[in-house]
């Protein structure tokens, strides 16, 4: 029997292979960035892991250990804002190998900094912690601790999801200044945002807020499957082909930037011929998104 088939049989397919592959390669390159520039330069990324960071500081407890522990109560809280269970594990999938790896790492890596300048470290430390988010978005998960807390807040309170983890994250980079001084949690402020914009180049791009037109033979299967795994509404629009003449059903979608990857995943396993757009829109407002507030 051939790999292809027995992965089949089982219930395995070829898309989430690569899915758990991404998020592998993704979580692992996140852990090297933060035990080869940003834990040795005492440089805090925010989010979960950096809370961590402070709290070793002061106690010496592994770092990997108390992400693990940080994330568990977001998890519990934020399961039914992760995009359903697919997704969800994916997350949890790629917390463990974190924070596995930034405990384990020290024991094969040089103990000593590659390099003393505080710059290189925020530049290095950056671009490998995004693009390691970037390949864990391609690979249809989160890295759990921040990116929870941002749809937490964005489904609650209305906050955008690009000012949600930029308040969740700066909260816990300027409290790193109480640590490590004042000078290295504004160089944490340069880790978020060029980060953040790696992370966009590695995974979609520099849109928060993304658009998807989809012309499927089959999009009831799509719409549900959206609706289910990401709880983002879907509308069907209705047209003509100009060449066949045939009626044709199409959805419009708005998503966020990390889940566009998501989305196309979702339509490459329903309808692999589906013909798909992706847009970019400048401003989302109503459920899900910004809140349309009156004037």
């Amino acid at each position: 029997m051939r790999v292809k088939e027995f992965l089949l049989r089982i219930g395995v397919r070829k898309h989430t292979l690569r899915d758990y592959f991404l998020v592998i390669v993704g979580a692992s390159v996140q852990a090297f960035g933060m035990r080869l520039f940003l834990i040795p330069a005492q440089l805090v990324s925010g989010g979960v892991s950096g809370a961590a960071q402070i709290i070793h500081f002061f106690s010496g407890f592994p770092i990997g250990l108390l992400v693990i522990i940080g994330n568990i109560p977001l998890y519990l809280i934020g399961w039914r804002h992760l995009g359903g269970l697919k997704f969800a594990l994916r997350t949890l999938f790629a917390v463990l190998v974190f924070s596995l790896l930034t405990d384990l790492l020290p024991y094969v890596l040089p103990t000593q900094s590659i390099t003393h300048d505080i710059l290189l470290n925020t530049l290095y430390g950056a671009v490998l912690l995004g693009a390691g988010l970037g390949l864990v978005y391609l690979g249809r998960g989160t890295s759990g601790g921040s990116d929870i807390l941002g749809r937490i807040l964005n489904y609650r309170f209305g906050f955008s999801i690009s000012a949600a983890y930029m308040l969740t994250d700066s909260l816990v980079v300027l409290a790193s200044g109480f640590a490590f001084g004042w000078e290295k949690a504004l160089y944490g402020l340069i880790v978020i945002y060029m980060s953040g914009l790696v992370a966009e180049m590695a995974s979609e791009g520099s849109s928060v807020v993304r658009t998807a037109l989809v012309i499927t033979e089959k999009p009831d299967e799509i719409a549900a499957e959206v609706m289910e795994e990401l709880e983002r509404g879907v509308t069907y629009l209705y047209g003509k082909g100009a060449y066949t003449g045939n009626d044709r059903t199409i959805l419009y979608c708005v998503v966020s930037r990390p889940e566009v990857s998501i989305i196309k995943g979702i339509i490459s396993e329903i309808d692999p011929e589906a013909f798909v757009v992706i847009g970019q829109a400048n401003e989302a407002l109503g459920e899900g998104f910004r809140p349309l507030l009156k004037k």
